[in-house]
């Protein structure tokens, strides 16, 4: 279904028609929550000021996972609920997650059996939805499978099951099956304020930032859901109101997939200053991180700080025999967790519960704040059921469990860079019937070819450049220069379809450069 950008702004054009559910943010609790209410039958509007999943839905470690290190902080209800949601969004889409197999090098024999105890008590846990059993694996076989793993004084490993995925690629398609459940969604358009009657929130004033209209939409509830910028939709409810979220960094860097030269997963359980860090094979490459920074401000494109650059690569060289150094990332990119502002001065946010928070206003303005990925299904659902009570709407139980997602498809080539559509693949490469040009390869460091920018623009809302290179295809996460060059074949593609002049190819083309740059390392 071809989806018109024209046709959706139709449908806010009515300031008298009133929504079951306004919700603002398009991250993964957004459109998660869009997904859920439109299912039950409710009248949802989604609005997002910039992409779908621009903030930290796509920028993600890429894993679908209960938490190992929630275990090891004692936190067993949030590490139960996520296995539970690992398992029903594998069921629901399978075509973006995937089993993946970790293992935990250990250099002393006390660690190896302390995380392999560990690691079944996860596998416990898991129950009927785990992803195969943990074991422990003989130093010879931990070197067979990852080798280029630091053998001196290697003792063991430890082998468990999780779950990976394609962050952006999910948040596209819980968008496509939001409105296929009827809901209507849009980005690019900017909540200016809320609406108020006798106090209570009665909708919002929002802006269509492609064409500065604005308009009047009326509301039965309103869901704050834009993630680290909660506190901003809550000032506008209540100026006196206290900071929700304290933002927490998290920085990841990509290399060829010859530095991990392996299927499996490496995960340290334990870095120098406490830290987790995982080495993932991911589309063809190897994503290296996660940092935890606590910030005190917040923006769209956050940017790595040296310090975590540097804390990544010293760490992936105490681990690894091919050493990796700046020149070998071929993109760096940060994403901004909303964690629940510390109530202790000296609380490390690594150590601040990833658990979801629904917060209901004097107003009735509903906040989720919290969680991670694996568990916005959970957060969407009970998001959902408060706002049939605040809003007053008729009680209908969920439907998400069950639902499978927009692209649903089993049998899944992984060795096929179109596997991220699932069953829309085959339509993909019947574009290129349309055009032959089409079939064009982007760039040869990439495996995208022209047709996807198409299906893109014309099937997925991509309204830019960005959209396309660093969300609707991975371009931008997985080479930095590559997706540089790709730019104004891109733009041409985008400019014919959306019916622009050259002036708009060569603005889109500059302003990409400009973001792209943060995600190129300096040497």
């Amino acid at each position: 279904m071809e989806i018109k950008r024209e046709e959706l702004i139709k449908q806010i054009a009515d300031p008298s028609f009133v929504w079951d559910l306004i919700i603002i943010g398009g991250g993964a609790t957004g459109l998660g929550t869009a997904v859920d209410a439109a299912s039950r039958g409710f009248k949802t509007l989604l609005l997002e000021q910039s992409d779908f999943a621009k903030g930290t839905s796509s920028r993600s470690t890429k894993l679908v996972h209960g938490g190992v290190r929630y275990l090891a902080q004692g936190n067993i209800g949030l590490v139960v609920e996520a296995l539970r949601e690992r398992g029903i969004l594998f069921n629901n889409a399978p075509h973006l997650v995937r089993n993946e197999s970790f293992i935990i090098p250990n250099y002393s024999w006390f660690n190896a059996f302390f995380y392999s105890i560990g690691l079944s008590v996860y596998d416990l846990l898991a129950g009927k939805r785990s992803f195969g059993r943990s074991r422990l694996v003989s130093g010879k076989e931990t070197i067979r499978r990852i080798p280029n793993i630091r053998q001196e004084n290697l003792k063991a490993g430890v082998l468990y099951h999780d779950g990976q995925f394609d962050d952006a690629r999910l948040a596209v398609s819980l968008a496509l099956t939001a409105i296929e459940q009827g809901a209507v969604l849009l980005n690019y358009v900017q909540v200016s304020s809320l609406s108020k009657n006798a106090n209570k929130i009665s909708g919002v004033l929002a802006k269509d930032l492609e064409t500065g209209i604005p308009y009047v939409l009326k509301a039965k509830t309103v869901i704050n859901a834009t993630g680290v910028f909660v506190d901003e939709i809550l000032v506008m409810d209540a100026p006196e109101a206290s900071p929700m979220v304290r933002p927490s960094q998290g920085v990841h860097l990509v290399f060829d997939k010859s530095f991990l030269g392996s299927r499996d997963a490496l995960m340290i359980p334990k870095t120098k200053d406490g830290r987790v860090l995982f080495a993932i094979p991911w589309h063809e490459r190897t994503l290296v991180g996660t940092t935890d920074t606590p910030l005190n401000a917040h923006q769209l494109e956050p940017r790595a700080l040296e310090e975590e650059i540097k804390f990544i690569l010293d760490t992936a060289a105490v681990y690894l025999t091919r050493i990796p150094t700046r020149k070998d990332v071929l993109s760096v990119f940060a994403g901004l967790r909303p964690l629940a502002a510390p109530q202790g001065e000296n609380q490390k946010t690594k150590e601040i519960s990833r658990s979801h928070k629904l917060i209901i206003s004097p107003s009735g303005l509903i906040t989720i704040t919290g969680g991670k990925w694996t568990t916005y299904r959970k957060m969407a659902e009970d998001t959902v059921d408060q706002a049939i009570q605040t809003g007053k709407l008729p009680a209908r139980s969920c439907k998400t469990k069950n639902l499978p997602l927009h692209g649903f498809h089993e049998s899944v080539d992984w060795s096929d860079s179109f596997f991220v559509y699932g069953s829309d693949a085959l339509p993909v490469k019947a574009l290129t019937k349309e055009n032959s040009l089409w079939k064009e390869i982007l760039d040869p460091r990439l495996p995208y070819i022209a047709a996807e920018v198409v299906w893109a623009t014309r099937y997925e809302m991509a309204r830019n450049i960005e959209d396309v290179l660093a969300r609707r295809t991975r371009a931008l996460f997985l080479d930095a220069h590559a997706a540089m060059d790709m730019a104004p074949a891109v733009a041409h593609l985008m400019a014919k379809e959306l019916m622009k002049d050259s002036h708009w190819e060569k603005e889109q083309i500059l302003s990409f450069m400009e973001i792209a740059k943060n995600y190129v390392l300096n040497y």
